[in-house]
């Protein structure tokens, strides 16, 4: 599977936000009138002036709300370490992981060896969990009934069909142990919500080449979809260096000038 970016909701208008609340920071301005001459060409001066000299709360006021699919767990363990943002995810204790989905990372994909080694594990976590899940399951059910029949899949079945409000429960209770086993390639769903102030930072970090394949793609993604929606807002996000020296030092992927042609700014 490959990640699948959504930009569901953001604030209306919120090149307009922002320049309302920069105007209120530097003009005389009352609430009433705070729309008043601000004209295409006027809130982007606002934006341009408020990134050049590193204002950055108005751009706080402006919210996106993604809706992001097909990413593994292992990005998502990135995405939220981006605090300043609300997240949403799909729960491995709710959503039955017997089939799972998983992400191959490229440079897999083209081993042949590698390839065949990572889908047979993948194999074994699937049929392990539904060893696992059945098993607490079974287990679950006789200590509610009594029943001392050895065999899990008849004790589930008769269960199942005498009493499925709390079968299902007792399915959900086995999910919250037997997802142990899924590995950071299952995949999984989260919606998130960021100001336009945080995405900055997070395209800067994200973006670079020194980020992961897999959440670089997510950022390239998002930011692709905010420039449509708000291009002066967004278009000094990037990675760092697009605006400067590599912040990596060392560790610079060394393809700056690279870089800089792929965001069109040689």
């Amino acid at each position: 599977m490959s990640a699948k970016v959504t930009l569901l909701t953001y604030t209306p208008n919120p090149e307009m936000t922002v320049a309302m609340a920069a105007k209120l920071c530097y003009s005389p301005s009352e609430i009433s009138n705070i729309r008043d001459g601000l004209t295409e060409e006027k809130t982007a001066d606002f934006i341009d002036m408020l990134s050049n000299i590193g204002h950055g709360s108005p751009f706080e006021h402006a919210s996106f709300t993604f809706g992001i699919e097909g990413i593994s767990r292992a990005c998502s363990h990135q995405l939220v370490r981006h605090r300043i943002a609300s997240y949403s995810q799909q729960s491995q204790r709710y959503v039955d992981g017997t089939k799972f989905d998983f992400v191959t990372p490229p440079e897999i994909a083209k081993n042949e060896k590698a390839l065949a080694a990572y889908n047979k594990v993948i194999e074994m976590q699937s049929k392990a969990y539904s060893e696992v899940r059945d098993a607490l399951v079974a287990g679950y059910i006789r200590e509610a009934t009594g029943n001392c029949d050895d065999n899990d899949e008849e004790v589930i079945e008769n269960y199942r069909n005498e009493n499925k409000a709390k079968f299902n429960a007792f399915v959900k209770k086995a999910n919250e142990d037997a997802r142990f086993i899924l590995p950071n390639a299952s995949t999984t769903k989260i919606v998130c919500t960021f100001n336009a102030r945080s995405l900055e930072n997070f395209f800067a970090h994200r973006c670079c080449n020194r980020a992961q394949w897999e959440i670089r793609d997510v950022a390239e993604q998002m930011l692709k979809q905010c420039l449509e929606v708000a291009p002066h807002l967004f278009k000094n996000c990037g990675p760092a260096c697009l605006f400067g020296a590599c912040p990596e030092g060392k560790m610079s992927c060394g393809k700056m000038k690279e870089v800089r042609k792929k965001y069109g700014r040689e």
